[in-house]
This record gives C-alpha cells, structure tokens and sequence, in this order.
C-alpha cells in the first residue's frame, strides 16, 4: 500500500476500533476492564515512546540535543494544554483533574457517574479537547508512516492503545451531562474523524516541509511519555496493594512487549 493509504486506514481504522471498545466498556461499565487497559495503555505509550519514535528521531537529527530539546518543549506544551482544559475536560474547580488522588480521567470519570447531569456543559468540553486530541494524532500517524510503516503501525497502536480507556471516560462523561448514549457515540465518533484530516492534511504538508518530520517525531514521543506518565500512571497507584501490583507490572510489559515484536515482525522500509 501507498503512504497516505497506510495514514488512511491507520486513522479511520484506529478512531473507529478505539470507538467501539470505548463503548462496550463505557456502556456496560466494566471497570476492572478499563483498569487492565491503562496499564496496558501504558506500556505501549512507552515502549513506541522509546523504543521507536526516539531511536527515529535520534537518526534523522545530526544534533541529539534538538531531539532532547524537541521533547522537553512537547512535555511543557502538553501540560499548558493540559491546564487550559483541552485534554483534561474539567469545567469545574472540584473535579477530578484537581483531585491527587484521580490521575485518570476515564477511570475517575466512571466513579463519578451519579454527579448531576449539568446540561451538557462538560459534554461539549469533551467533544471540543477530543477534536483537536484527535487532530494532533493523526498528524503524528502521518509523521510516523513517511518514516516507514513499522514506525507508524507502532505509532498507530500505541495511540489506539490509550485511546480506548479515554474515549471510556469520554462517554462517561456524555452521558452524565444528558446525552443520550446515541447522541454520545456519534458525537465521538465525529470527533474521531479529526484522526484522518489531521493524518492526511499533515501527509501534503510534509511532502512540501520534509524538515519538519524529526521535530513532530520528537513531538509524538513527548505526548506519548507524556500521557503514560501523567494521565495514566497515577490512577494505578490508587491500587497499592502487592497482587494488583503485579498485575499491573505485568500488563505493562505486555504493552511494551507488543510494540517490541511489531518492530521485529514489520522490518524498516
């Protein structure tokens, strides 16, 4: 298959795979499930993070330190977003973002479920963080694949792999404000389109602006740590004890061993 064919299908596929498994989990509530997923989620985002997107990055600079600097700036940029309320979707003081004790938000979002409905206000606040979330990763899958395909399906899993248990939240969310559970599954589901334009709209635009393709692969492995290790990994530590724990760890290294065997089953282009 062609590139932009490879960004095609790996961002409707992506957006509509994560969509669904969202919804099963949202709509039957299966917590435990959501809880093997993050820590799944984890490892993934930090096995593409380090493994592959890095390694990449690294070999198409001539200076390491751009690609360090690249990721340091990434990590700050994603906690501006972060606090502007653009991934967090918080639109109150005392909610869970504020709450050290929360550090998912689809996982909070699902203990939360009997707060009041508040007429959609916090629903559109997911939908508007979600579109541009989405956006962003599709530029991100499109910088992977005019690498080479193995760096972009690793690329690609990894933000399937963490977009599972958010979208969860996500319908949480929707639904708590009021939304019917149709009306909160095509609301995502147009917002996951976001996925293809930004894939697509950044595959035309790298052809012209190759020079940027090593600054957004530092880009994708600084939202990816940075997701990994400030979204998910708190809300593992609300489970101290030894027998989660292992699980835990476990689930983790099976994300990371993933993405290790995808990048020995699909060889460089």
């Amino acid at each position: 298959m062609s590139t932009l064919t490879w960004i095609i299908v790996a961002s409707l596929l992506g957006g509509i795979l994560s969509l669904l498994c969202a919804a099963v989990l949202a709509f039957n509530m299966r917590i435990s499930w959501l809880s093997i997923l993050v820590s799944y989620a984890i490892g993934a985002l930090l096995g593409a993070a380090f493994l592959n997107t890095l390694p990449e990055a690294f070999e198409l600079s001539e200076n390491p330190m751009q690609v360090t600097v690249t990721v340091l700036i990434g990590i700050l940029i994603f906690f501006i977003l972060e606090k502007l309320v653009l991934w967090r979707h918080c639109h109150i003081e005392d909610c869970e973002a504020h709450d050290p004790l929360h550090g998912s938000a689809a996982v909070a979002a699902i203990t939360t479920i009997q707060h009041e409905h508040d007429h959609g206000r916090s629903g559109m606040m997911v939908i508007v963080g979600d579109t541009f979330h989405n956006f962003v990763d599709g530029i991100l899958i499109a910088a992977a694949f005019m690498v080479d395909v193995q760096l972009g399906i690793v690329t690609s899993i990894a933000i399937i792999a963490h977009e599972i248990p958010q979208e969860a939240g996500d319908f949480i969310i929707l639904l708590n404000s009021g939304y019917t559970r149709r009306m909160a599954f095509l609301m995502n589901l147009l917002s996951s389109l976001a996925t293809l334009v930004g894939g697509v709209l950044a595959y035309f635009m790298l052809h012209k602006m190759n020079f940027l393709v090593q600054p957004l692969l530092g880009l994708a492995s600084a939202s990816m740590i940075y997701v990994a290790m400030s979204d998910l990994i708190p809300s593992l530590h609300k489970r101290p004890e030894i027998n989660a724990t292992i699980q835990q760890v476990a689930l983790i290294l099976l994300g990371i061993s993933t993405i290790w065997l995808i990048g020995n089953i699909f060889p460089h282009d």
